[in-house]
């Protein structure tokens, strides 16, 4: 078990990234705690910066969003300078949804979403490509998600550090 964590706090962790609407009380009576203790975790997983914020997750395809491309970027020069500029930019293009520096060939990997194919061209003529410290890009369309989560596994925490899974836990 990690030494953030122990076994109530997992239980309560996968039921906040399940669902973050759910009650105090509900979560208290879900994982066997009256609701003060319940909450007293939660806020102490929130102070110790475990849980980072609650969020919505949206249907992107029906809000007319559902071009989604991987793009590897490289840049021409990875200076210290550079990368926090390229960095910086990113700010402003809502169209990158989430950006990671990477090892290889390739500086980033940035998840880009748009309407369509013309609204991604746009994207990379007018603002990845304009860019001069990008020297290249390599785009991936993706076809079809297959599986997407935004949950951490935290049966992996504790499955490393205990015998026995964690009792699943029913919802109502």
């Amino acid at each position: 078990m990690s030494d953030l964590i122990d076994e109530l706090d997992a239980r309560i962790l996968d039921l906040i990234q399940a669902d973050a609407s759910l009650s105090v009380a509900d979560l208290a009576e879900r994982v066997g705690l009256s609701p003060s203790p319940c909450w007293r975790r939660i806020k102490r997983l929130e102070d110790l910066g475990v849980i980072t914020k609650r969020v919505t997750v949206l249907d992107a395809e029906k809000l007319g969003l559902g071009f989604e491309v991987y793009v590897s970027v490289k840049l021409s020069l990875p200076s210290r300078t550079n990368l926090e500029a390229f960095e910086g930019r990113l700010e402003h293009w809502p169209e990158v949804v989430s950006c990671q520096t990477v090892t290889g060939h390739e500086d980033y990997m940035l998840r880009v979403m748009t309407r369509d194919m013309h609204a991604y061209d746009d994207f990379l003529r007018d603002k990845l490509l304009a860019s001069d410290l990008v020297s290249g890009v390599e785009s991936r369309i993706i076809m079809r998600s297959v599986r997407q989560t935004t949950a951490v596994p935290i049966s992996l925490v504790v499955e490393n550090h205990t015998t026995a899974p964690l009792p699943k836990v029913v919802g109502k």
